[in-house]
């Protein structure tokens, strides 16, 4: 039974529809996996370059994979896609070409059942991903720089994180966007451009297999129409067939033909790949939703419904609201009330994000905090607009791509259909160079801080180095390995060029974004290397290499003496200043790395899950942490060293210039006694996080949870007491007793807030 927390009533309708989407969740039918820890910390395996499985088989089951959490977007049957042998480049040839590829997705489409489920106004889901049929790997070139690379402490695969400006196929339909091909695809002919005229003739095969997918389902819903005998279940079937049929052939022209377009988009993308964010829903669907409201063919509540449809359709959406317009104007409208309202109405796991700026409506933002604190798992995030904006502009975006920025994912954010995102899927591993620097430091007989902290420099840039290498033979043959074709369709220039997103020129803008890992346990052990080893001289950089090498075995009273030299997160200037330094040579060495799509790299101090089983793969660090310890997550202090509370914490992250990064995001977790006593619950929340964010602040998640229920969860998860328990893990929300062990075990360790 839904658990209403808001003051809106749900139908008996969406009531259904939520149990159906909560009980797909919970029986671990939308769990994303991972196939090891080490795609976690580098996101590169060898034999897979993106979400599990990505070899084209099913190599391991369920119970061998990490499970990440139930945030996928598809639904798993359990059984792999029945037309696996069948597919094209099975029976007539594996090829790395674009044809190659779109023969393969329009067939794997084709054999997509097309389903209509009871109660549904918002229909289409999948069941698999194209990666599980098609093979996804590399050349040898690729994978076998990719090992190198690792043990260099770096790695990344490019993959399904960009935002398209889906607005571009609302006002154009399938048609319209198939029309814009088919027109480039002759201009292209007429200039004898070969490779450009491939490519456009294979994005036709991929459009009309979207086309007949939608008119499948419409198929379906008519099927269905003329077998039912309940008068109101018959309607929606019919609603659905008339709104399939529209959007097979032309454009959306009501509110909810756009939602469901949208929802249409989600489906025919994410079968290429886990990981795009949709933009900002407000802007999207306002127009359509006040020229129905005027016709009356819409009422509030109703748009209302269809939102928090969608969000329990897909099973958890990367949307954001609010932000400036183009004028640097509010751009908080209805949807962004009735989209949080939305999700108020059917709470649960989501990924909605909210824009914040100084001359946002106070009374929305004020809301926004009210849900977040009542929900308590982090929905919506709260994110910074003008540091969004601001980073974009400082990388070298236009300003008519910057102000359009949107939350995309679980820290990042893209410019909504001008840029390719390669983010969230690069990761630099910070402890790496360090150690190698330790050693450097000790086989020459280093004397003096300011020459370790030189050698470490240079151990950051041989590094950044290999990565930008390794990323640069990625790129050469990524629109050939994988394009993404769909995404392709909704963004800016892209079809006209006859270039995919992916491709070198495809894109207005493409940067590397890179995801730095284990900054505070670097600050930390620099810190206490400065102050131990070269300040007080109390043991060498040679007892200090063999303590780590052998997990400080033997070396209790060091390990004391280090673990309890002064920590960051709590606003103590000597030892943020050595994060600053850190944070600023990870930026500025990344800054000097380009790409060659023309773009340099950017950093990112955030990783999304790979500190939970980073320990045992980096090992022990100087910071006294043991290698079966988990490292800190993000840009957060390490567990349980910041002793001096949540805004001595908030100081010390603001101490770098958020601006010039790619995210950042604060992570706090909040026990429900936190707020005994306080009459406006979500007043805290919002007062900190405005200050937060007037300071700099990029995003800040909250989770608002109880701690020995999580720990009795652990113990009990079969208990349905906890089963409904949802937590903002990092950048993405999950239901509690469907994690992974070790997320788990981690999650509860970290610093959990009864009082300020």
């Amino acid at each position: 039974m839904l658990e209403n927390k808001s003051a809106f009533q749900v139908s008996e309708r969406v009531e259904r529809l939520w149990k159906r989407s909560t009980d797909l969740s919970k029986s671990g039918k939308r769990n994303v996996y991972v196939d090891n820890p080490e795609f976690l910390v580098y996101h590169w395996s060898g034999h897979s370059a993106g979400f599990s499985p990505a070899t084209g088989e099913m190599a391991l089951s369920d119970d061998e994979r990490i499970n990440l959490g139930d945030h996928n977007c598809r639904v798993d049957t359990g059984v792999p896609f029945p037309y696996a042998d069948e597919m094209p480049s099975k029976v007539d040839g594996f090829e790395y070409s674009v044809t190659n590829w779109a023969r393969d997705y329009a067939f794997f489409l084709d054999h997509s059942p097309a389903e209509v489920y009871p109660d549904e106004r918002i229909v289409s889901e999948f069941h698999w991903q194209l990666d599980e049929a098609r093979k996804f790997v590399y050349p040898e070139e690729v994978t076998e720089l990719g090992f190198e690379l690792r043990q260099l402490g770096a790695g990344g695969t490019s993959l399904a994180h960009t935002c398209p400006d889906l607005s571009i196929g609302l006002k154009k339909g399938w048609a319209g966007l198939l029309k814009d091909v088919k027109a480039s695809l002759e201009k292209w002919k007429t200039y004898g451009n070969e490779t450009r005229v491939e490519y456009l003739n294979a994005q036709v095969m991929v459009v009309e297999a979207i086309m007949r997918f939608i008119g499948r389902h419409a198929d379906q819903a008519e099927k269905l129409a003329a077998e039912e005998s309940e008068p109101q279940q018959k309607k929606l079937y019919l609603e659905v067939a008339a709104n399939m049929r529209q959007i097979a052939s032309g454009k959306p022209k009501t509110f909810e033909q756009a939602v469901q377009w949208i929802q249409v988009y989600e489906v025919v993308e994410r079968i290429n790949g886990h990981g795009n964010g949709y933009g900002r829903l407000d802007q999207l669907l306002i127009d359509f939703y006040r020229k129905d409201l005027e016709k009356g063919i819409i009422t509030r509540e109703e748009a209302r419904e269809l939102l928090a449809e969608l969000y329990l359709k897909y099973g958890g959406n990367y949307f954001s609201f609010g932000g400036r317009d183009i004028k640097g104007k509010d751009a908080t409208n209805e949807i962004s009330w009735l989209g949080l309202e939305a999700y108020d109405m059917v709470g649960g796991y989501n990924h909605l994000g909210v824009m914040w700026h100084p001359d946002m409506d106070e009374s929305y933002y004020h809301y926004a905090c009210d849900v977040v604190t009542r929900h308590g798992c982090g929905v919506p995030t709260l994110v910074n607009y003008d540091v969004l904006r601001d980073s974009e502009l400082y990388s070298g975006y236009r300003y008519e791509d910057a102000w359009n920025v949107s939350y995309s994912g679980c820290q990042w954010y893209c410019s909504v259909g001008s840029e390719y995102s390669d983010h969230d899927l690069n990761s630099f591993v910070l402890t790496a160079p360090m150690q190698r620097a330790m050693k450097r430091a000790e086989e020459e007989a280093c004397g003096e801080f300011e020459t370790f902290f030189s050698i470490y420099e240079e151990e950051v840039e041989r590094t950044a180095e290999a990565l930008a290498e390794f990323k640069n033979r990625v790129y050469k043959w990524q629109a050939r390995v994988w394009p993404e074709m769909v995404t392709t369709l909704c963004m800016k220039d892209t079809i006209d060029k006859g270039l995919d997103i992916t491709d070198i020129g495809g894109a207005r803008n493409a940067y590397t974004s890179v995801n730095v890992l284990a900054v505070p346990n670097v600050v930390d052990s620099i810190y206490a290397i400065k102050k131990v080893i070269f300040e007080d001289k109390l043991y060498t950089m040679a007892q200090l290499n063999e303590a780590i090498a052998n997990n400080w075995k033997g070396q209790e009273i060091f390990r004391q003496i280090m673990l309890k030299q002064e920590k960051f997160g709590n606003d103590e200037d000597h030892v943020d200043e050595i994060y600053q330094r850190v944070a600023t040579n990870i930026r500025e060495t990344l800054e000097r790395q380009h790409n060659i799509k023309g773009f340099h790299f950017r950093a990112s101090l955030f990783q999304y899950m790979g500190h939970t089983y980073a320990g045992p793969i980096i090992g022990a660090t100087p910071d006294g942490r043991l290698a079966e310890e988990p490292i800190a997550h993000g840009c957060n202090p390490m567990h349980g060293r910041n002793h001096n509370g949540i805004t001595a914490t908030a100081k010390s992250l603001l101490k770098v210039p958020f601006r010039k990064y790619q995210g950042g995001s604060l992570q706090i977790e909040l026990q429900p006694k936190f707020f005994d006593g306080k009459e406006q619950k979500g007043s805290y929340i919002e007062k900190f996080s405005r200050a937060y964010m007037k300071n700099g602040g990029v995003q800040i998640n909250f989770n608002v949870i109880d701690l020995d229920q999580l720990k009795k969860a652990i113990d009990d998860p079969t208990n349905p007491e906890y089963s409904d328990i949802v937590v903002k893990v990092t950048g993405y929300s999950a239901h509690f007793v469907v994690m992974d062990r070790e997320f788990q075990k981690e999650f509860v360790t970290r610093i959990n807030y009864e009082a300020i």
